[in-house]
């Protein structure tokens, strides 16, 4: 009898485990059949999308400032040589502008070693623009600059202080220079008018007195030094021009022009010469 019920047992388990196989074969056949695998195609890469003005919102760009994303234009080649030659052309005046002052004296001109140092106006000297340096017209005056032998004449706008040899009222650019038939003498006899004045006849002006040049550095650190001591209110500065001598500026109290024209008449030097000069 238990050999029996054994024997009945194994029977059912082999029926039970051939069941299960094929239930399972039947599933991975239907698995298989609702997900074919797709077969291996090499298709070409996709044209790339038309540019948009409008930045996407899923691309990383669309967070980046327009600066970072887009080089800003640039000017036309051909606006930035117009701005060059406007930086370089001779000022103008009304036709029916008269002058305002007039000096006669020697002019001479300046180019290195001070083209591209700053003027005393703060803008680059360039040696190549029409421009000039004077030490009492406003700076950004435009003057009118004839030379009394050729009769050359030419604009000027006053951007620098000089010259500060005696006798001479107007230092040229090259440019100028050119013009005005100063270059190849040097210098030359000119009669300097005041046509266009960059600030009023009410505006009293910042003035200082300047003194040199100095072959030597300890001649004028001397100097200087008695200067300090006499005048106690007053800015004393010593240095070096590009040209490699020595200069002394002294700032009155105010930068006030009366004090600055009585410092400059009571003050001698062996060396160099004083000279009277508007800063502004």
């Amino acid at each position: 009898m238990p050999s029996r019920i054994a024997g009945t047992a194994r029977r059912t388990l082999l029926v039970d485990v051939i069941v299960r196989f094929f239930v399972l074969s039947a599933i991975l056949f239907l698995s298989a059949c609702a997900h074919p695998k797709p077969a291996a195609v090499n298709f070409p890469a996709p044209p790339p999308p038309a540019e948009s003005t409008e930045p996407n919102e899923s691309s990383p760009a669309a967070n980046v400032p327009p600066s970072k994303t887009a080089p800003q234009p640039r000017e036309p080649k051909a606006n930035e040589e117009a701005n060059a030659e406007a930086d370089l052309a001779e000022p103008t005046v009304p036709p029916n502008a008269r002058p305002v002052a007039t000096e006669t004296g020697l002019a001479s001109w300046y180019g290195p070693p001070y083209h591209n140092r700053r003027g005393s106006n703060g803008e680059i000297y360039n040696m190549h623009a029409m421009t000039a340096a004077h030490r009492t017209y406003p700076l950004g005056s435009i003057v009118r600059v004839t030379n009394t032998r050729t009769g050359a004449t030419a604009l000027v706008r006053i951007t620098d202080r000089g010259p500060f040899i005696p006798g001479r009222v107007v230092d040229l650019s090259l440019a100028a220079a050119k013009k005005l038939d100063v270059w190849k003498p040097g210098v030359a006899q000119v009669k300097v008018e005041l046509m266009q004045s960059a600030a009023s006849p009410e505006t009293p002006g910042k003035w200082a007195v300047q003194i040199g040049g100095f072959p030597h550095q300890p001649a004028a650190t001397k100097l200087a030094d008695h200067l300090k001591r006499r005048y106690h209110t007053a800015q004393v500065l010593c240095f070096a021009s590009p040209a490699g001598d020595w200069w002394i500026r002294i700032r009155v109290l105010d930068d006030d022009h009366t004090r600055a024209q009585k410092l400059a008449a009571e003050t001698q030097t062996p060396e160099g010469s004083v000279f009277l000069v508007r800063l502004d």
